[in-house]
């Protein structure tokens, strides 16, 4: 059990703009635009967030439109719907959020999954089982924070949004408490 508090790792300044954020990731991760389509895609983000109870921040759905899901270094996969079977990623979003509430969260962590206010709510994880999340407290999901919950049993909060988190991790901008370097390799689809 981590009865240490969460600590919370802040970027210079957060990135609310959409493409702003997909540029610095796209920036951050050579090799990346070989996986970007070649136009946006449609995905039925209405009912995606009606199956989760919630709409998802600004950010991740743009980066849901332009980009499949995806893994960077064969560490951590990020979880975007497939256009025309969303219902399979909303099963498995769904499934993950049960397991973090029957297993992940532990009473002294003051944390409880959504769609409890304020819950977590799964956005991607890694191959060793560290999971990647959106605390949403906020007047709107562009206010929502990343929190990490590293299977070492560290977890902490970045102040930003996903698609920043990503690029600042990538980038090394931002400490990795309890997560490995990340190897910036994109394993082709």
């Amino acid at each position: 059990m981590n009865d240490e508090p969460i600590d919370t790792q802040n970027p210079r300044r957060r990135v609310t703009n959409p493409q702003e954020a997909l540029a610095l990731l796209e920036g951050a991760v050579p090799g990346l635009t070989e996986l970007r389509r070649p136009a946006r895609a449609v995905v039925d983000w209405e009912g995606f967030e009606k199956g989760l109870g919630t709409r998802l921040p600004a950010d991740f759905t743009y980066l849901g439109e332009w980009y499949p899901a995806f893994d960077i270094g064969g560490f951590l996969l990020v979880r975007l719907p497939v256009p025309g079977r969303e219902n399979s990623t909303l099963r498995g979003t769904l499934d993950t959020l049960d397991v973090l509430a029957d297993v992940w969260l532990e009473p002294g962590l003051g944390l409880s999954a959504h769609p409890a206010p304020g819950g977590l709510l799964p956005w991607g994880e890694s191959c060793d089982g560290d999971k990647f999340m959106w605390s949403t407290t906020g007047e709107s999901p562009q206010d929502w924070i990343v929190t990490v919950a590293s299977r070492g049993g560290a977890w902490w909060h970045y102040g930003g949004g996903a698609v920043q988190f990503l690029a600042d991790y990538c980038t090394g901008a931002l400490e990795p408490w309890g997560l490995p370097p990340i190897d910036l390799e994109i394993p082709p689809s």
